[in-house]
């Protein structure tokens, strides 16, 4: 029999919870106002038979990026690390150096959803992301739907850099609005350095009363836009459990490519995520 494809969830995170740290966190999502860490996810991932998760930063500080890559030793299954760097520091090649010995340090996210347009455009922002090649990591880039355009701009500036966008730039599904979403969504992706993060999709939508086919034009958009080689599944754990647990959302999205081939499939749940992230994967007993 055939061995199948490993399975990965390409997006999800840990933190100790405090209230100063997660200001984000408000009262419509007071559920999450608690530690996550690997044993609660453990269980989860088994039951839906993931191999592997990459963990991405939730704090803007040096010190969880190594936290997390510390958490990858005692948990074979976190394959990789997105963490944070001071990108605009004068000194970041020295931070990238030290921290990206690690090899399981696979990308770079800073939060540009909390930032104007304009950061986008910093030369010191730009001059820290030109240095990711170099040191072999991607870039995860997180932004809202009305940031899409000073995202391609950004993105045009580093074509030799691997980048994936967040979230499907979090489009505006609680009011089924797809304009100009859409629009700048297949702009973007006619760059092939570019790809594409089937995740947190019921985060912006209504909490309580969304539906599959709420979020099936939108992951339409997506997959006709980039194709499954640069689309890859995650979670958003546990941000997702405001409004579907892991269980629900992972069998949400399998039940939207039902249609697709296994190929296909293969590429969204394990492939492109193994292929962009450089990913060194035992499965799960």
């Amino acid at each position: 029999m055939e061995a199948r494809t490993v399975r990965v969830d390409a997006h999800q995170h840990f933190w100790h919870y405090t209230a100063g740290e997660f200001g984000w966190i408000d009262d419509s999502m007071a559920s999450i106002r608690r530690d996550f860490l690997p044993n609660d996810l453990a269980p989860l991932i088994k039951a839906c038979g993931i191999d592997a998760t990459v963990v991405v930063q939730a704090r803007q500080t040096i010190e969880e990026t190594e936290w997390l890559l510390d958490l990858t030793r005692g948990n074979t299954w976190i394959a990789g690390v997105v963490g944070w760097v001071p990108l605009t520091d004068s000194a970041v090649e020295d931070t990238l150096q030290r921290v990206a010995a690690n090899s399981k340090l696979k990308g770079v996210r800073h939060v540009l959803q909390g930032e104007t347009d304009a950061y986008m455009h910093r030369q010191d922002f730009n001059a820290g992301i030109a240095l990711l090649p170099k040191h072999k990591l991607t870039y995860d880039l997180l932004i809202q739907e009305c940031q899409l355009p000073a995202a391609i701009a950004l993105v045009d500036r580093h074509p030799q850099l691997p980048i994936v966008l967040d979230h499907i730039a979090k489009p505006l599904i609680a009011v089924q609005e797809m304009e100009p979403w859409r629009t700048h969504i297949r702009e973007l992706a006619k760059r092939p350095h570019v790809s594409c993060k089937l995740s947190g999709m019921v985060t912006e939508a209504d909490f309580e009363h969304w539906t599959i086919d709420q979020l099936r034009s939108y992951v339409d958009t997506v997959l006709e836009a980039f194709g499954p080689r640069r689309l890859m599944f995650g979670s958003d754990w546990p941000v997702c459990s405001v409004a579907a647990d892991y269980l629900r959302w992972h069998s949400t999205v399998m039940s939207i490519l039902a249609g697709l081939s296994n190929d296909e499939q293969d590429s969204i749940f394990g492939d492109t995520a193994t292929n962009f992230y450089g990913l060194h994967i035992a499965r799960l007993a």
